[in-house]
């Protein structure tokens, strides 16, 4: 069994869809477990005028009954409260009669924004006459559907003691310092109460500071935010294929996120300046993490600097992933363009949008992870109900708990 989703719809259109295919039967998910999640992904300093309009709630078409999973494909959708002023320009059905251009959004879109699909895109479907068909899909909007869909990956995985959080931890080259991040399951309740979701109360106020220096510029903003996973069994992903490595299903996974330009995992870049003996985790008998955040056994790891994954395998301690986004492409300052039908040179397309999202995107990647931790979970321990995935879970937790200690002598 495998863990598998399509996401539907356009960021103007009337709503937004999705199909989950792989979810045991007698998982609890409510509408709202997901709208809990749809609200945090559209907080956050920096975010622009649409959050104002749009209250995503999700709807449950299917796949669920009396608060419980029931084998069949889940399915999922989202009202575009926006569609009520665009119906004539993402209009579904033909136009009796061509709209009159006299306003922004009712133009033609012939001028690509750099750093959006606008003009790769649009030469790829051969829609450089009106880029909008392009732009409305290429959307970040399209993460609403990935965050509901990963919430309801979530339902699954903390049923199985499988815990996910997310915090920022730089902004616009302002970077927050904490000695000690909490454990995953908790640190979702601090981030939460920060603007910015950063744990750094100091590095907040500099980092709104540098949001708000960006707005006042016409000028936009990234960073970069951290997503960590505890209660994660040993032995999710394989080493034996390249497609089956649990960090390169992350990578992508992370990397699929709009305006993301960098993922790391544990240490990530900085291993490659230290010494081996600076980076690899040793082994020690003895379990020194007695709560839920390492799935360990018998055997401690004082360090995480592989953040929770060796050979493509999940090793039981904490998963650590870094993520790094750009700032978003459109700027209220346009930057140079040409436009796509005379030629001329001109400002780029302005499209309403954020001068930061990183904090938004924290919860994406949430979400993400999610999806690919409910995939690999499947994988390895399968069952069409949540009963039957427990008892194959439990099993293997029972023998881990034995590892590191003296294996019984063969009989003669």
């Amino acid at each position: 069994m495998s863990f598998r989703f399509l996401t539907a719809g356009e960021s103007h259109g009337p709503g937004l869809s999705s199909i989950v295919e792989g979810m045991p039967a007698g998982v609890p998910v409510l509408a709202e477990h997901i709208d809990a999640q749809l609200a945090r992904r559209q907080r956050g300093y920096g975010r622009g005028g649409r959050m104002k309009i749009e209250t995503d709630r999700a709807v449950i078409l299917g796949g669920v009954r009396h608060g419980q999973t029931i084998g069949s494909p889940v399915s999922l959708a989202v009202i575009n409260r926006d569609f009520e002023s665009w119906q004539d320009v993402m209009s579904v059905a033909p136009l009796e009669q061509a709209y009159a251009a006299d306003t922004p959004k009712r133009r033609p879109i012939e001028i690509p924004r750099p750093g959006h699909a606008d003009y790769a895109g649009g030469l790829k479907y051969r829609q450089l006459h009106d880029m909008r068909n392009v732009l409305e899909r290429a959307s970040a909007r399209e993460t609403t559907m990935r965050v509901a869909v990963g919430a309801v990956a979530r339902c699954l995985l903390e049923s199985c003691g499988i815990h996910i959080g997310s915090h920022v931890v730089e902004i616009g080259g302002v970077r927050g310092e904490v000695e000690t991040a909490p454990p995953a399951r908790d640190i979702n309740e601090q981030a939460d109460t920060s603007s910015v979701r950063c744990l750094d109360e100091n590095a907040t106020r500099q980092m709104e500071a540098r949001i708000d220096a960006a707005r006042e510029a016409g000028d936009t903003v990234g960073g970069v935010f951290e997503v960590v996973a505890d209660g994660i069994p040993v032995g999710l992903g394989s080493h034996v294929h390249w497609d089956r490595k649990l960090d390169g299903r992350l990578a992508q996974a992370l990397m699929s996120i709009h305006a993301m330009k960098g993922v790391e995992i544990g240490l990530g870049f900085e291993a490659a300046r230290r010494g081996g003996s600076e980076v690899h985790d040793s082994f020690g008998a003895g379990n020194v993490a007695a709560d839920a955040s390492s799935s360990n056994g018998s055997l401690s790891r004082p360090t995480n600097n592989a953040g929770g994954l060796e050979g493509g395998v999940t090793n039981g301690s904490p998963l650590v992933c870094r993520v790094a986004m750009k700032p978003i492409a459109t700027l209220m300052n346009a930057l140079p363009s040409v436009n796509m039908t005379t030629g001329e040179a001109t400002g780029a397309h302005v499209e309403r949008s954020d001068y930061c999202a990183v904090p938004a995107a924290g919860v994406v990647g949430e979400a993400m992870v999610a999806i690919v931790l409910a995939d690999a979970l499947l994988e390895k321990f399968g069952g069409d109900s949540l009963e039957e995935l427990r008892e194959s879970l439990s099993r293997h937790r029972d023998y881990s708990a034995r590892l590191g200690q003296p294996l019984p002598t063969a009989a003669p």
